[in-house]
């Protein structure tokens, strides 16, 4: 499994509109009744490869002090150990997150698992449980949602995806299946475009509407900035990470700026299917359909 824990946990104030010039609220609801926050940290990048990240997370929940329900976490289900049961891996999850349940609780590829039906019916009895509270998949073509579904008695809360502009084109049969079906997208790699692949149509489209929201922010604001608004325009979770402290503040200072006005949004939209570009999961190009 791989864990990640989202920054802060917001009241839920009002609902978010795509041309709001401000936002009221940072949270997001889910099908089920919950809410999760817009601005997430995630260790599956920065800790990739650390046996510990969970321990290490888990330590430093403990440490922070902070009420359990003030925080949201989320651990994914990987792969399945031969003789395990999906239980038996969330239980060992919790022991080393220091926890009695998580928040979200995501499959995370459709790629891993022989039988998906059998592993999200694992899930709905969790859920049942009150070891999670929401479930939900990660990197789901419409195909793998549409086998979840058949005989399914809980719709996922959430697919978690790679989505930044260059994969918006790509993304949007699984959006309008997300959409018909009150499944929230939540974005990781959000800031490929200008982490990733800097020099492409994209480019422009950011630096004019960077320079547009600082003036009216009155401060300084980043590209990267820009993509995250571009998300929170959406209604997309924001999924980042770094090691650096300087990073996460910038994360955090995107909250306070002014929204994307719908003509940015479209803007961004329609550069960003001028290229097609993918770092995780590229076994999805290779598909012909998503």
């Amino acid at each position: 499994m791989s864990v990640f824990t989202l920054i802060r946990r917001y009241s839920f104030k009002a609902s978010l509109s795509p041309s709001s010039r401000f936002m009221s609220s940072l949270t997001l609801p889910l099908n089920d009744g919950n809410t999760v926050p817009w601005l997430a940290f995630g260790t599956g990048t920065a800790l990739y490869g650390r046996d510990s990240q969970r321990s290490t997370l888990g330590a430093g929940v403990v440490a922070s002090g902070k009420p359990r329900a003030s925080l949201f976490i989320t651990t994914k289900l990987g792969v399945l150990p031969p003789g395990k049961s999906v239980r038996d891996t969330l239980l060992l999850s919790l022991k080393k997150l220091q926890t009695d349940y998580v928040d979200l609780f995501l499959i995370h590829s459709p790629e891993a698992l022989t039988d998906l039906k059998s592993v999200w019916k694992q899930f709905e009895e969790l859920q049942k449980e009150g070891l999670v509270k929401s479930i939900g998949v990660s990197n789901f073509r419409v195909r793998d949602l549409e086998v979840v579904a058949d005989g399914a008695t809980v719709v996922p809360a959430v697919n978690q995806i790679e989505y930044h502009p260059y994969v918006f084109k790509a993304s949007e049969p699984v959006a309008e299946y997300a959409k018909k079906h009150n499944i929230l997208l939540a974005s990781f790699g959000g800031l490929g475009p200008v982490t990733r692949w800097k020099g492409g149509p994209l480019d422009p489209v950011l630096a004019t509407i960077r320079a547009r929201v600082e003036k009216t922010a009155g401060q300084p604001v980043t590209e990267g900035q820009v993509l995250q608004l571009w998300l929170r325009a959406k209604q997309i979770p924001a999924i980042t990470t770094s090691t650096k402290l300087e990073r996460i503040r910038e994360y955090l200072a995107t909250e306070t700026f002014p929204g994307l006005t719908d003509e940015e949004v479209l803007a961004i939209d329609d550069a960003g299917s001028k290229a097609h570009h993918r770092a995780f999961q590229t076994w999805l190009d290779e598909e012909t359909s998503f």
